[in-house]
């Protein structure tokens, strides 16, 4: 017996079944031997990952289901709002900025002030474009379209 399995562990397990699967993975590698202890880990392993499987396909269709009820009564996801997806858009304006680095030095030195204004008249376009759903005419467009 290893000192690691006499020692009293605490109770990281919050799901009662799991705990009990754990437990007994534990007095099987026990009775059995180390000889063992790779088939015993994967089998656990094997239940964890059916469990974490079904928690996240719930949770998938509860959020489904709460975001078909927001669209049912014709209002916008509390994801939809103006702050929803702040993340993506920071994330689209880091990169265009530092692609904008190379592009304007690319433009200025291929073309001048003039290849210059293009680069960047190129920027500022594609952030329209992607800023362009957020726009509030755009939104009746597409629920008129959709609807």
């Amino acid at each position: 017996m290893d000192a690691r399995d006499t020692e009293p562990r605490p109770s990281l397990v919050k799901d009662p079944e799991l705990k009990k699967e754990l437990d007994a993975t534990l007095h099987a590698r026990r009775e059995l031997g180390p000889d063992y202890e790779t088939a015993l880990v994967d089998s656990f392993l094997e239940k964890v990952e059916q469990r974490v499987d079904g928690s996240v396909d719930r949770r998938v269709r509860r959020q489904l289901a709460e975001q078909q009820m927001v669209v049912a009564r014709g209002g916008r996801s509390a994801g939809g709002g103006a702050d929803g997806n702040f993340g993506e858009r920071f994330g689209f304006a880091m990169v265009s900025l530092i692609l904008a680095i190379p592009l304007s030095a690319i433009g200025g030195a291929q073309g001048g002030l003039k290849g210059l204004v293009v680069a960047w008249c190129g920027i500022v376009g594609v952030n329209a474009v992607h800023a362009a759903h957020r726009w509030p005419w755009q939104l009746f467009k597409r629920s008129g379209a959709d609807g």
